[in-house]
């Protein structure tokens, strides 16, 4: 860029400046802000740097000054994220399984950048190392763009939508046919990101992975009516589902010792209706989505969670816990039946 041209945009490159370079901890002094304005072609004295700073203060943009010393030093305060709001962000970018290893170091340096060159450097830097197994589907991110873009037009879409082998390889439902969906929300559980569309076949909604579609298309084809009337049901769906999968809405009664409390909380929220039967025992009425993830949560508290209600709830949890140990103590090598 010219000289001249620089010139006219002074003042935005000074406030840059300081917006990417300092803080209260990092102030630069006049000397240094007149160096690095010369260092792109800009003219500058210390009496044009004050006036400067004061029409960028008289316009809204906020720039501290305090004296280090006998040299008066100048920086921006405040910020759109604070350092610990950013290390959040970049902590639930890094553990989320379902954007991509490579995804996830661009948008760590982007959230990173929010908080200035010096704060870069610290939040960066992760000192406990997350577990999570990433995704590799690089189409996430157009995928997101597209079906979030048919949402707001109200629109169907088309895609693809696979199942990985045992060697981590596509296959294809429908063979390779695209499915025809109404979308209704996207929705991140149990570390994945899903996208909800209402069903025709069922009168409700079903759940698709979005790493595991391909060829997102936005349709003309507007939504039904049905779908938009589903729409106001989604968020209710979702708060009572255990993991995205379909079944049926159940009202019930859980009893559960203190060591599960915490996950009954985590599980329905912190306003579940619950209450202490004795020092080790407490109950729960609420509703849940009896699913598959469902009985994987429950069967995790053996010994210390009970269902109380429904009677056919209940018979179906023994149910499945006698198949269970059937199939553990047969030494047949053919595949488990399905339960």
């Amino acid at each position: 860029m010219a000289s001249d041209n620089c010139q006219k945009i002074k003042l935005l490159i000074l406030y840059e400046m300081l917006r990417q370079e300092t803080d209260e901890q990092h102030p630069m002094d006049g000397f240094d802000l007149i160096s690095r304005l010369e260092e792109k072609g800009i003219s500058c004295d210390r009496k044009t740097l004050s006036r400067d700073i004061r029409t960028l203060n008289d316009f809204g943009f906020e720039i501290m000054s305090r004296f280090a010393g006998h040299e008066k030093v100048y920086y921006v305060e405040d910020r759109s994220f604070s350092a610990p709001e950013i290390r959040i962000l970049i902590d639930a970018v890094r553990s989320a399984g379902f954007i991509t290893e490579k995804r996830s170091v661009e948008l760590t340096e982007k959230i990173a950048g929010l908080g200035g060159s010096h704060r870069a450097e610290l939040l960066r830097s992760s000192r406990v190392p997350f577990t999570s197994r990433k995704h590799t589907n690089e189409s996430v991110y157009y995928n997101v763009d597209f079906l979030e873009d048919a949402i707001l037009r109200h629109r169907k879409v088309s895609f693809r939508y696979f199942d990985l082998d045992e060697n981590a390889r596509r296959n294809y439902r429908r063979d390779g046919g695209a499915y025809i969906a109404e979308p209704l929300d996207l929705v991140c559980s149990e570390d994945n990101y899903y996208l909800i569309c209402y069903s025709p076949k069922y009168s409700g909604s079903t759940y698709y992975r979005i790493d595991r579609m391909d060829d997102v298309r936005v349709l003309a084809e507007a939504i039904s009516e049905e779908s938009e009337e589903a729409r106001s049901r989604v968020q209710e769906e979702v708060s009572s589902s255990v993991g995205m999968y379909s079944g049926q809405s159940t009202q019930l009664t859980l009893r559960f010792t203190n060591e599960a409390l915490d996950a009954v909380f985590d599980r329905f929220g912190e306003d579940a209706r619950i209450r202490r039967l004795n020092e080790d025992v407490c109950e729960l009425r609420g509703e849940a989505v009896v699913s598959p993830t469902f009985w994987g949560w429950m069967f995790q508290f053996a010994g210390r969670m009970q269902i109380m209600e429904p009677e056919s709830l209940r018979e179906e949890y023994e149910h499945r816990a006698r198949l269970i140990l059937k199939r553990g103590t047969e030494r047949e090598t053919d595949s488990p039946a399905d339960m």
